[in-house]
């Protein structure tokens, strides 16, 4: 069954218009882990920040919705534990656990299981439910991020939220706008 030709339903995500199999599920894990690494290395340092603004937590978001809760988190999983095993993909070619921003990476994923799950309820299907789902997932991966930013480098929770939430929340803004207009409009166009 090709793409164009599938019957979407509530409680599908995209990944579910291919067809089913084990290997079509280990290569979406495995190209949702690579997408998000290669995402990690658009970075942008912030001035006064451990953290750079990266492409990463996009693409987190993406494969959660996309793939759905369960692959969603596998990915993501093998994306940290690669990662944390000395696999350079975490932002601007970092690895390891003693980074500040690891943080970030569990709570990318967190939010990639809740998103997937969101999508599995239509949390994808429009504009206003897309902005929503995108909103929460981001709210999860700084409710873990900066907490830890401030526990992995002795910054008051204060000061983690000036240099690890407020400089990134313009660009979280228009990840959310990005993903608000692609994820409606694929379904849209699937549903033709």
């Amino acid at each position: 069954m090709s793409i164009a030709a599938a019957t979407t339903r509530p409680g599908q995500v995209l990944a579910d218009l291919l067809p089913a199999s084990r290997a079509k599920d280990a290569a979406l894990v495995l190209g949702g882990a690579a997408l998000t690494g290669i995402a990690a290395q658009i970075a942008v340092p912030v001035p006064g920040s451990p953290v750079p603004v990266t492409g990463q937590t996009f693409a987190a978001l993406l494969v959660g919705t996309a793939l759905g809760a369960r692959r969603g988190f596998l990915s993501l999983a093998l994306y940290a534990l690669v990662g944390m095993a000395g696999m350079p993909w975490f932002a601007q070619a970092g690895s390891g656990v003693a980074a500040p921003s690891l943080g970030y990476v569990l709570g990318m994923l967190l939010a990639a299981t809740v998103v997937g799950a969101l999508a599995r309820r239509g949390g994808d299907r429009s504009v206003l439910r897309t902005a929503g789902t995108m909103v929460l997932g981001s709210a999860i991966i700084y409710a873990v991020g900066v907490p830890y930013l401030a526990a992995a480098t002795g910054m008051s929770l204060t000061q983690a939220v000036a240099a690890g939430l407020t400089p990134f929340l313009i660009g979280d803004a228009l990840k959310a706008a990005l993903a608000m207009g692609a994820l409606p409009t694929a379904w849209k166009l699937l549903d033709r």
